[in-house]
């Protein structure tokens, strides 16, 4: 274990024996931090919050500080940061609102500097959140999503799974699996780069933008959308989407009007 001697560390945190602790670092109450772990300068960890093995936490960022959030009122709740995870400088992660609730980042999530996630979200594993994006309180992001610079998520917004979201983009309602948004939170089209690297097959990518065709090209009802998706038993690829869809309260994200007209 390598500790810098202006790091300050709660007698109450548990950590791994061979965590190297950066300088002026404050660790304070019943942090955990797994093995393998680094925290470098001036971060700060606090509250019930877990961090996992081999993960590395530069300068400055804050983890597990109390949500900005009016109906907190110091009840016990949690951050919990998976495996093989990168947080950048600045990056901020507040705990739950709610006793015993969590916000959760899963494992190999690389999120670039200031990247803010709000209480009670949940992002899944291999997930990208690139410098300045901001998530609500309550946002869920899929597996392996990407979320790009100084994208605003409002509260209770759901990510499919894959899904990339251009820059700069106001997102309010729930973007699918496997979308790609522009710079005004509009799909226009499917993440193809993504589909390919994750070994999607030319005939399960189609499948996919066939989906999306009846999504966004015929201008049906959601609701009639999904029965014809399901009209069939729906493959591997497309089950998450109609699960997805299903599942959705604020409603899913509109289609870019410039590709609707050059449809």
């Amino acid at each position: 274990m390598s500790i810098h001697p202006s790091a300050i560390i709660d007698e109450r945190a548990t950590l791994a024996e061979d965590v190297t602790i950066g300088p002026f670092v404050v660790i304070e109450g019943p942090v955990k931090i797994g093995a393998g772990t680094e925290i470098k300068a001036s971060a700060v960890i606090t509250g019930h919050t877990t961090i996992g093995e081999r993960c590395t936490i530069f300068s400055h960022a804050v983890i597990g500080e109390v949500p900005q959030d009016k109906n907190f009122h110091g009840e016990e709740s949690y951050v919990a940061v998976g495996d093989d995870c990168i947080l950048r400088e600045g990056v901020t992660i507040h705990r739950g609102t709610g006793e015993g609730t969590t916000t959760t980042i899963g494992d190999r999530c690389f999120l670039m500097s200031n990247a803010h996630v709000g209480h009670n979200c949940t992002v899944g594993e291999d997930c990208i959140l690139i410098s300045g994006c901001l998530l609500g309180g309550h946002v869920t992001v899929g597996d392996r999503a990407v979320i790009s610079g100084n994208t605003a998520l409002h509260q209770f917004v759901r990510i499919g799974k894959m899904a990339m979201l251009g820059g700069v983009a106001p997102i309010v309602q729930d973007v699918p699996p496997y979308a790609l948004t522009n710079h005004d939170g509009h799909v226009v089209g499917i993440n193809v780069v993504g589909l390919k690297r994750a070994g999607f097959s030319s005939e399960e990518r189609g499948e996919i933008k066939e989906a999306y065709r009846l999504m966004y090209r015929e201008s049906l009802p959601l609701g009639q959308v999904i029965a014809m998706l399901t009209q069939n038993p729906c493959s591997d690829v497309l089950q998450p989407l109609v699960d997805f869809l299903d599942g959705s309260n604020r409603g899913i994200v509109k289609g870019s009007m410039r590709r609707r007209r050059a449809a």
